[in-house]
């Protein structure tokens, strides 16, 4: 990608650990455990570095990290006016750190920027986050060229560093979240957002409805599909070029979109009846069938190695999850109660399913762990939560929700938290999936 090509990306930093016992332990968070605990972390005042003036974009990666913490419910920002005398520091790295304040203002990670113009039409950023209670470096990382126009990536890459750090999983700030939008003139086309709602991009600019997206494991490709008055076909983006090819498939109506193991298209396609295939590469005929039966069958979706597919059958009756083992064929049912379960997201590992029940108060989305059988709500309005999707890390949850009256999407994580609503724009939001960023 361009703009990771202006930037100059290195660790500079080096981990120094206190040398009590006690010390030695790093602060992590078990992101997939129950009851994760919130650590407190506050942001002190840019510094200029070499007696360098601090510039005028400073206080804008401030805000933007901030933003990208606000997404994390593991993380408490304090306000500099909580912090014992305040958030200025004398230096950016750990001699330049009165710890014992920030302790006892019971903040438990401080971090530091430090900044200086470096020629290359924008700035050095050094930033840095340390345990307050060890002094630990927990991440740093140096920037070169940071300026306007890339410093939200910056802020970003920071991120996923510091939550790698944290949690031992990085996915979530280099992903990219594709949805469906209904614009002005009433088609729904393709957009896609980063997801702390920024980079809004319209993919599409077609008559009629675009929906369904699935990225391909690289995050080049993604495939959708296209409904109008005259037909229904199959769209493929290519981020790369920016360039969309359509087919007409071998049915009618597309009842769902993904990729396969070896990066062929998947649909849920109308022929006679609703099925599932595997397509051929041109896109233009059947390469196999993965799931056949007399019932209606959509929604496909997969593990991160292909070895499950999950999706949505009215084969008992009613719309319910099940899944099939991509080696042995065999088919198992997922979901036992309600009478409307659909658009079922696996986890990246295969425990766990989430999905969109109906009840009596409207849709609400559940977890479904594969290993015990067990079932828990995670939303509860109000409105209607509908379309679950799980994030790469397999921790958070996007879906789309009216509770607001108009639908948007929204961001939870596995344990419930509480839904953060996802910034896209003007137009009814539906049909999140997240993918990775292509080039990275």
């Amino acid at each position: 990608m361009r703009i990771l090509q202006t930037l100059a990306l290195a660790v500079v930093l080096a981990v120094c650990l206190s040398a009590t016992a006690w010390a030695s332990e790093a602060l992590t968070i078990d992101i997939y455990g129950p009851g994760q605990s919130r650590v407190n972390l506050a942001q002190a005042a840019p510094k200029g570095l070499d007696a360098a003036p601090v510039p005028a974009l400073a206080p804008t990666f401030g805000q933007l990290v901030s933003q990208n913490f606000s997404f994390l419910p593991f993380i408490r920002e304090v306000a500099p006016t909580d912090v014992l005398g305040g958030v200025q520091l004398a230096g950016v790295s750990r001699s330049g750190i009165d710890f014992k304040r920030f302790q006892l203002s019971k903040v438990d990670l401080v971090m530091t920027t430090g900044w200086k113009p470096n020629g290359q039409g924008g700035s050095r950023l050094e930033c840095r986050v340390y345990e307050t209670f060890t002094s630990r470096l927990v991440v740093g990382k140096a920037y070169s060229g940071v300026n306007e126009k890339n410093i939200s990536r910056v802020a970003d890459l920071f991120c996923a560093a510091f939550m790698e750090a944290l949690t031992g999983r990085d996915e979530y700030f280099r992903s990219i979240i594709a949805f469906s939008k209904t614009g002005k003139d009433g088609n729904r086309q393709i957009w896609t957002v980063t997801p702390q709602g920024r980079e809004l991009r319209q993919v599409t600019y077609l008559h009629g409805a675009s929906i369904s997206p699935a990225w391909s494991h690289t995050g080049r490709y993604l495939a959708f599909a296209h409904h109008s008055d005259h037909d229904h076909t199959l769209g493929i983006w290519d981020s790369k070029e920016n360039r969309i090819f359509r087919s007409k498939l071998p049915g009618t109506t597309i009842g769902g979109t993904a990729f396969s193991k070896d990066d062929r298209v998947v649909v849920a396609l109308t022929r006679g009846n609703m099925e599932i295939y595997e397509l051929t590469r041109d896109l233009r005929r059947i390469h196999k069938t993965l799931v056949q039966n007399w019932s209606i069958d959509v929604s496909p979706c997969f593990t991160k190695d292909y070895s499950t597919m999950a999706f949505t059958s009215d084969r008992r009756g009613n719309p319910h999850i099940f899944v099939k083992d991509m080696e042995s064929g065999k088919v198992t049912r997922v979901t036992y109660d309600g009478k409307y379960n659909t658009s079922p997201s696996i986890s990246p590992d295969g425990k766990l399913i989430v999905f969109s029940r109906r009840t009596p108060e409207g849709h609400r989305i559940f977890l479904h762990d594969m290993q015990s059988g067990k079932e828990r709500q995670l939303t509860f309005g109000p409105g209607s939560d509908e379309e679950p999707a799980f994030s790469p890390d397999g921790y958070f949850i996007c879906f789309a929700s009216n509770r607001s009256g108009e639908y948007k999407l929204y961001l939870t994580t596995r344990h419930g938290a509480q839904p953060k609503l996802l910034p896209t724009g003007d137009g009814a939001a539906t049909h999140p999936v997240f993918g990775p960023r292509y080039g990275e």
